[in-house]
């Protein structure tokens, strides 16, 4: 039986989906009526439902992938504000339960900044980016204005999958996507793009330039954790650029347990980054709440980091 502890239980990534926004996604991106449809729709039945049948307090709300990262810049930045402004509504209505981050139209990177600054303003924690921005990896420095922002400001952005590139898809997965269909997506899609986005953000330098930038990368970082002693090692062989890959991933870089309900991994990312850089998540409704919340109960940590995962260190991080 799980034992709440000393403090909230707060799940920060958990999706919903806006309808105006989600008509603009097509093909496999695009919603399905079902029981998880009806989820990502809800903020007064079902959701705070399954959060009080396992004792989650709150739910930091985000959009679902691909969220704004695909809108054209004509109507990005009015389409995105309306977004934010929707969920904002939603969360004010039920404000003891909900918190939020914001959807980032980075198709004007400096608009996005902006619509950062705005949402911060109304109470948002942060912001969360899905995959490529356009076919663009975000480490490119067209989009720097964001994080030099979120710096300003003292929020995290959190770096979220979306689908593969179509040129990646059809190279990596296509072989095998038709009998396995989640291989392109959670189970090593997803996992690839948002790693090595996570990776060229180290090294474009953008940490260099804003050092107390705070970027969250959810499933319990994407396999960065149990890579980081490699890619540290290897980055430091002859012939490359001087850096400490670690030190810059284990200092400006926190993780959820979204989706990843694993003591093996999480032992070895509280080995590596420490038990104030992970905070607790489920990746509700593509996850269901009770195993996650299960999972914490057990875990082979102390009641101290167990109540540091499952919302301390989201109250100091997210500002709540």
């Amino acid at each position: 039986m799980f034992k709440k502890p000393h403090c909230p239980v707060i799940a920060v990534e958990e999706h919903y989906w806006d309808e105006e926004l989600a008509k603009t996604y097509t093909g496999g991106e695009a919603g399905r009526p079902g029981e998880q449809s009806k989820r990502l729709h809800d903020f007064t039945g079902i959701r705070i439902k399954e959060m009080d049948d396992v004792g989650i307090d709150i739910q930091v709300i985000s959009h679902g992938a691909p969220s704004t990262q695909k809108l054209p810049a004509d109507i990005a930045v009015a389409l995105t504000r309306r977004v934010n402004d929707r969920l904002h509504a939603a969360v004010i209505a039920n404000s003891k339960r909900f918190a939020a981050f914001a959807a980032l139209p980075t198709a004007i990177p400096d608009a996005a900044a902006d619509e950062l600054e705005r949402t911060a303003a109304l109470g948002f924690k942060g912001a969360m980016l899905h995959g490529l921005a356009n076919g663009m990896f975000l480490d490119d420095k067209r989009f720097w204005p964001i994080y030099a922002r979120a710096e300003k400001l003292d929020l995290p952005i959190y770096l979220h999958p979306a689908h593969p590139q179509p040129d990646v898809s059809r190279i990596y997965y296509d072989d095998y996507v038709k009998d396995f269909p989640m291989v392109a997506r959670p189970a090593w899609g997803y996992t690839v793009e948002t790693a090595t986005l996570a990776i060229r953000l180290v090294l474009s330098g953008v940490f260099e330039t804003y050092p107390k930038l705070k970027i969250i990368l959810g499933h319990l970082g994407e396999t960065l954790p149990f890579l980081v002693w490699r890619i540290d090692q290897a980055l430091k062989r002859p012939g490359q650029k001087s850096m400490s890959f670690r030190d810059i991933f284990c200092s400006n870089y926190y993780i959820t347990t979204s989706g990843n309900f694993s003591n093996p991994a999480l032992l070895c990312c509280v080995m590596e980054m420490g038990v104030d850089h992970i905070l607790f998540a489920v990746d509700w409704p593509f996850v269901m709440n009770p195993p996650g919340v299960a999972w914490m109960d057990g875990v082979p940590l102390s009641d101290e980091d167990k109540a540091k995962i499952l919302g301390g260190n989201a109250k100091r991080i997210l500002r709540m």
